[in-house]
């Protein structure tokens, strides 16, 4: 995809803890050019996430993209989780990339197994059957072996798993500094490559 494409992104988000990750994540892309539109699905136990780690809740789920990012967030549309009708339930809706951040094992689980029984699962579903790059951004620790084999599944389908695992080698001073890392990564595997992304160059560098 050439960088000048205006871009369509889903974005996911589940019960995992890492709500911040979400909060940044949707930070970015609103203010990225190359962006045009956001899909924005937060599951039951999300919205939940959201009320517990950022304070957020709000009568009208609308309402979510501005509170979560603190602006007018005019790019990004929000959508029931139970609203299996919605443009990216379909595979005839053009989506560039899905992100699923933070991704429960739950979540993992009724993807890798293809149960569409949601609208974050059937829209997951779609990019996979699509050929459309899907991130799922796992957040559980420690892994048992049903976790291992739905990421495998997941994987072997199409999927980008990238656990929510920070880096150190960029010398991070603040949470937000591993947080920020984290998701500029996390765009770069979607197809949106971050300027601020810190690049190893193959020695170490003042501070």
């Amino acid at each position: 995809m050439k960088q000048t494409e205006s871009k369509v992104i889903t974005v996911g988000v589940t019960g995992a803890s890492g709500a911040v990750l979400a909060q940044a994540m949707l930070r970015l892309l609103e203010a990225d050019a190359r962006v045009a539109r956001v899909h924005l699905v937060v599951t039951e136990a999300g919205q939940r996430l959201l009320a517990t780690e950022l304070g957020i809740t709000a009568q009208d789920p609308k309402r979510l993209p501005t509170l979560i990012t603190g602006t007018d967030a005019s790019k990004i549309e929000y959508s029931p989780n139970k609203d299996i009708g919605a443009a990216i339930a379909s595979g005839s809706y053009s989506v560039d990339a899905m992100v699923v951040i933070p991704c429960s094992v739950g979540t993992l689980a009724s993807i890798a197994s293809g149960t569409s029984d949601d609208l974050l699962a059937r829209a997951a579903d779609v990019c996979l059957k699509e050929g459309r790059r899907l991130v799922l951004c796992v957040r559980e620790t420690p892994l048992n072996r049903i976790h291992l084999e739905n990421m495998l599944r997941a994987q072997a389908a199409g999927a980008v798993i990238m656990p929510v695992i920070p880096s150190f080698y960029h010398g991070p001073k603040t949470i937000e500094d591993l947080v920020m890392q984290y998701v500029y990564r996390v765009l770069s595997a979607m197809g949106l490559p971050q300027e601020k992304q810190y690049r190893w160059t193959g020695k170490p560098e003042n501070r």
